[in-house]
């Protein structure tokens, strides 16, 4: 008996926030910009985790503060699990007590993905439907092939991290945690985490990674962008994290259309599946569904008089008018064929920190910035539909952070077998 095509439908929420180079403090929630126990999977992005010096870009990148956002981001999705909080305290055992004074990235990342590393399965397919089914359906290969480099995270070698890795045993606790780290990835100042909800980590598999440079001569890491390549059952996700040239001078939107463009040819995925059929997707188009977020620092093509007369008077849609990126994408010259949501917030850039003030409102020129919505979230592809789109108000960045809530739906092979139309509990 062929397979049914059994459609789910799964809740999928994304942030992107630039955080100005500034580590977090232990007292940071980002409850509100997670919403947790809503979603299904959570992608959360950020840009300028660290300061974007020469020691960072050409050195040696420093990854505590990404271990930091890990350790919150895993405190508001896993709350019964709490490490964030008193001090950041050891993940290792997640109910001890051992404090730690450097945080290794990759050994936070580690203990959040333990769920994962049992149930995360490189390829798709159940073992039935690969022995009577096409080999083209074939998503799947055997549990002992699966090694370290088919879970993409960050790699730290550090082995001076502060904190006694004998100590690093993983707690039975882990089985109460919610959500399981997936995939974790810094490159300079991006950073990008997905997190999957514990009981479908068993149908993600194809998990990748790739990195695209775009900073000065279109080399050096401080711009450019990572992306996760992954599947879901059958249905194949790609999600991009950026963060683009910036500048408001005019014509520099022109640089920003070239990372983009470069982005989507570059961007190539390694080839990890043994089968000679696998339909894993090799660039960013070619998956089913893509969802690109970031720090695009597309700029609103007025002078900052008129800018800030349009502010004063809330008219979200003549700045539109003139909002850089939506004036590319209709004239075909960038993101052509992309989505994105109609905008209702304020400008998310640049503002003064700890305060809800435009930096742009200054008698210096020089710090002077004219407001803009440089944080963006797009989607391509079919069977995506955007629920929310609206920026949060935390005064931590420069930035305001901005999160995008979707409906996506995957193609499940069950083998004639019809299920419910989710897995998930969303409301």
């Amino acid at each position: 008996m062929p397979p049914d095509q059994d459609l789910k439908t799964f809740r999928v929420s994304v942030a992107t926030w630039n955080v100005g180079g500034k580590s977090p403090h232990d007292g940071l929630n980002l409850d509100d910009i997670l919403h947790a126990d809503q979603s299904d999977i959570y992608v959360l992005g950020f840009q300028e985790i660290v300061p974007l010096n020469a020691g960072n870009v050409l050195v040696i990148e420093d990854n505590e503060p990404a271990a930091k956002w890990l350790a919150l981001i895993n405190q508001s999705l896993n709350k019964s699990c709490d490490l964030a909080s008193r001090g950041l305290r050891s993940s290792a055992s997640l109910a001890g007590s051992l404090f730690f004074s450097k945080h290794s990235l990759k050994k936070v990342s580690k203990t959040f993905r333990a769920e994962s590393r049992r149930r995360l399965k490189t390829c798709n397919c159940t073992p039935e439907l690969e022995r009577k089914q096409s080999k083209d359906l074939c998503f799947r290969y055997q549990q002992s092939h699966i090694s370290e480099e088919n879970f993409p995270l960050e790699e730290d070698d550090d082995v001076s991290n502060g904190f006694d890795t004998g100590e690093m045993s993983i707690s039975s606790s882990t089985d109460q945690m919610n959500y399981s780290l997936i995939a974790s990835k810094q490159m300079v100042g991006i950073f990008v985490t997905v997190w999957v909800r514990k009981e479908l980590v068993q149908h993600v598999g194809h998990l990748r990674i790739s990195c695209i440079s775009r900073g000065i001569m279109g080399c050096l890491r401080n711009k450019g962008c990572i992306s996760v390549s992954m599947s879901l059952y059958q249905t194949s996700f790609c999600f991009v994290c950026s963060h683009l040239a910036s500048g408001e001078k005019e014509g520099d939107e022109l640089r920003r259309n070239t990372d983009v463009i470069e982005i989507l040819k570059n961007t190539q995925f390694p080839k990890r599946c043994r089968s000679h059929h696998s339909r894993a997707p090799d660039k960013i188009l070619e998956h089913d569904r893509v969802i690109w977020l970031g720090d695009l620092n597309y700029r609103i093509a007025l002078s900052y008089a008129e800018t800030r007369k349009h502010l004063q008077e809330n008219a979200w849609d003549a700045l539109l008018d003139k909002d850089q990126l939506k004036i590319e994408r209709e004239a075909g010259r960038v993101f052509k064929g992309w989505r994105e949501g109609k905008i209702y917030f304020a400008p998310t850039y640049k503002y003064f920190y700890n305060s809800d003030t435009y930096a742009g409102e200054t008698n210096s020129k020089k710090k002077r910035r004219t407001p803009a919505w440089c944080d963006r979230i797009l989607w391509h592809g079919a069977g995506i539909r955007q629920l929310s789109y609206k920026r949060r108000e935390s005064q931590f960045s420069d930035h305001r952070p901005v999160c995008a809530t979707f409906l996506v739906d995957v193609d499940a092979v069950t083998g004639g077998v019809k299920k419910g139309l989710s897995d998930s509990n969303w409301d």
